[in-house]
């Protein structure tokens, strides 16, 4: 079982770090363009402690709560309006994509106290992984290399490696099959999807 993290007190130098990050997005990183400021979103992410893979698009319109909080392998795509609500760890692994309006979500409340203390644990994301639009992934899931999970699954436990899952909670629906064909696309040729 992973660990659970728990949040009661806000430091002011984390409260800082917060505010300016925000100030940041705000003004310099929502406002650019999607693909021709695209290094320059992911400049501003390692600036704030992000992890980030070579050739990785991050849209403008997606929301990082914690930049310092998150990792992406190469070749990772976060689309349109994600939400990457990371309280704790968020790891992304390479070629993997996350569509728009998905919900990453680390964190939530322990409502066997009054007060309500924020927990929080880490979620970690495969390899060749497609989160498509719409989904809901809750805190401390981990989801294995290759898997797919269908528009607007709620994933509340790990889903297994190479598999195509779906629904509300989101369960295994068939296995993935990848196509092994040589295909010509833009004068390249791509084999299982990449460019050789």
């Amino acid at each position: 079982m992973l660990s659970v993290n728990r949040r009661e007190k806000w430091p002011l130098k984390y409260k800082i770090k917060r505010l300016l990050w925000l100030w940041v997005w705000l003004f310099f990183f929502r406002p650019t363009p999607k693909r021709l400021a695209k290094n320059w979103r992911n400049f501003l992410l390692k600036l704030f402690g992000a992890t980030i893979g070579k050739g990785c698009l991050v849209c403008p319109s997606c929301r990082i709560l914690e930049p310092w909080n998150l990792e992406l392998g190469s070749y990772t795509a976060i689309g349109e309006r994600v939400n990457i609500y990371n309280y704790s760890q968020i790891s992304i692994g390479s070629n993997s994509v996350i569509s728009q309006d998905a919900v990453l979500c680390t964190g939530t409340h322990d409502y066997e106290f009054n007060h309500m203390p924020l927990v929080s644990q880490p979620i970690r994301i495969g390899q060749n992984v497609w989160i498509t639009s719409n989904c809901f992934v809750h805190p401390g899931v981990n989801i294995g290399d290759g898997c797919v999970v269908g528009a607007c699954s709620v994933v509340t436990k790990d889903l297994p490696s190479w598999m195509v899952c779906s629904g509300n909670p989101a369960k295994v629906i068939k296995p993935r099959k990848l196509n092994t064909q040589v295909q010509k696309i833009n004068s390249n040729t791509v084999v299982n999807g990449c460019v050789v």
